[in-house]
């Protein structure tokens, strides 16, 4: 199946403000004993085979142990497309059955796979403000961090090797929960880490 996908990203994970997996490719250790990290996209232009997947979202639901680079990855997905062709093409994409960056994801790194939840997937972006909400599965709200000469944009980290770009936006989260498929994990008013960028990815 031929695929492309671009639109908006953002995430956020229980480690500080900075994560240090973006600046050590990511062999450095999660700040805690472990990286719970949570990941939504919406589509804005794509296609699968011919099937339209504008509007529609989706969300990855990660947790590893102290270094992610090792492996051994608790994942899942939620899912948010109309039912019929869209729902099942876009499961395809997310679950890494249909090559691209998630399949490497699931291929390389993951070795319990939970499988998708179908939700309504609330994606807000106001400025430097974007939240996500998933009944029953995850929430996040995040702000980018604003530099002193500029403000109103966010400071950025560039060259990275992060799969949804290689340029992103910094961030700090004033919440972040995750719900479903047992990877449980909680923090509220913390500062932990964040990230926004666009993302464009092809199978």
């Amino acid at each position: 199946m031929a695929w492309k996908i671009s639109g908006q990203y953002m995430e956020s994970c229980n480690c500080d403000y900075l994560c240090p997996c973006i600046y050590t490719n990511p062999q450095g250790r999660a700040t805690h004993d472990h990286c719970t990290a949570l990941m939504a996209f919406r589509i804005d232009e794509g296609q699968a085979d011919g099937v339209d997947l504008a509007g529609c979202k989706f969300a990855f639901l990660i947790k590893t142990g102290p270094v992610m680079a090792d492996g051994n990855w608790t994942f899942a997905n939620a899912v948010d497309a109309p039912e019929g062709a869209p729902r099942t093409t876009l499961a395809k994409i997310v679950a890494g059955e249909a090559g691209g960056i998630p399949q490497r994801i699931r291929d390389g790194l993951v070795a319990d796979y939970r499988g998708i939840a179908y939700k309504p997937i609330e994606f807000g972006i106001d400025g430097l403000k974007r939240w996500v909400n998933i009944p029953e599965v995850l929430s996040f709200a995040i702000e980018g961090v604003q530099p002193r000469i500029k403000p109103g944009e966010p400071m950025y980290i560039d060259n990275t090797s992060h799969p949804a770009n290689a340029r992103l936006a910094l961030a700090r989260a004033s919440k972040m929960t995750a719900l479903g498929f047992g990877i449980g994990d909680s923090l509220v008013g913390k500062g932990n880490n964040g990230h926004f960028a666009p993302f464009s990815w092809a199978g």
